[in-house]
């Protein structure tokens, strides 16, 4: 827990790793860390990437990143169409066909798939298992981002393009204090919350790690989180976040170098680079007082277990890459 109230209070946006070692030692730990024991991207023997991007972390941020690379490091992107619905509940028997269809429009011997989807053991189908990757953030701020972004213009008319109808005007004008503070059910946080008919409810960051059972379902529940920790830790290379831009992209050109070499020097170009631009802005979501921010914490307490395990990850990577790199 000490790295991110170091990284946060100390630090602000930018990881200054002298503070956290100066303030933190136990992180020298981390410092003697070896990257090939952290490195699961060499149990997988074919070049391909699947992408099950949670919403609003940033991803349209790395699908533009990975599109640019892909022309200097000739490998082959594909994404769904927006139409598609995220991919949750999918039986066993779908999930076979839904990797089939996926691994078929494989054309180039580097490949990456983009989707939300949650995440896919296909090991029993006997198909390659592909490297993952994934991004994430805060949980609280995730979920306000979310909560605004479906009511922007530009959301809307895809909506539309896609079911044929628009939101009623309360659900454009809806607050979203005022949404928490009421208890309205687009806003309810409680422990085992299920689902019903929203398969857009992106409450559970952890979901996309979790996969298609049952147990994934409840919300904020330990078993649930215990078995995302899992998948993590065996099939995923790496899990970013923007909040730590440097570091994560540190860490997928040293991990995951045949598809993000140059990655770093690419993001930062003068001008061009998208660090110079900025993707996906929302104007339409006003400020969130800290007052409801802590109200939502409260209910976020395994989400915020599992964000901050897979930070702590991201960051074992790093010190285990070269402790004189530079941010």
């Amino acid at each position: 827990m000490c790295v991110f109230i170091c990284a946060e209070s100390i630090c602000g946006s930018v990881f200054c790793w002298m503070c956290l070692l100066q303030l933190c030692p136990e992180l020298l730990q981390l410092w003697r860390l070896n990257p090939k024991f952290l490195n699961n991207t060499k149990f997988h023997f074919r070049d391909i990437i699947f992408y099950n991007r949670v919403p609003k972390t940033g991803s349209e941020t790395l699908i533009e990143l990975m599109i640019q690379l892909g022309k200097k490091n000739d490998f082959q992107n594909e994404r769904s169409p927006f139409s598609k619905p995220t991919g949750i509940y999918w039986s066993v028997e779908r999930q076979k066909e839904e990797a089939t269809r996926i691994l078929e429009l494989q054309e180039e011997p580097a490949f990456v798939y983009v989707e939300h989807m949650n995440y896919m053991n296909i090991r029993p189908f006997h198909l390659p298992q592909p490297i993952y990757i994934n991004m994430i953030r805060d949980p609280v701020e995730r979920v306000i981002s979310w909560f605004y972004y479906k009511r922007t213009p530009w959301n809307s008319v895809k909506m539309y393009k896609v079911t044929g109808k628009f939101g009623n005007r309360t659900h454009y004008t809806k607050n979203f204090e005022d949404c928490v503070l009421t208890h309205d059910p687009e806003c309810r946080y409680d422990y085992g919350l299920m689902f019903k008919d929203d398969s857009a409810d992106h409450k559970r960051q952890s979901l996309f790690f979790c996969g298609h059972s049952p147990i994934c379902e409840p919300f904020n529940t330990p078993a649930a989180i215990a078995r995302a920790k899992q998948n993590v830790e065996r099939d995923f290379s790496v899990i970013g976040s923007w909040e730590d831009t440097n570091v994560t992209l540190t860490v997928l050109e040293h991990y995951i170098p045949r598809f993000f070499k140059g990655s770093i020097e690419l993001y930062y170009e003068p001008k061009t680079g998208l660090a110079f631009q900025k993707e996906n802005i929302n104007h339409w979501k006003p400020k969130v007082s800290e007052r409801i921010k802590q109200i939502m914490r409260a209910n976020f307490t395994q989400e915020y277990e599992f964000y901050y395990f897979c930070k702590q990850r991201l960051y074992r990577q790093y010190f285990a890459i070269n402790k004189h790199l530079h941010f």
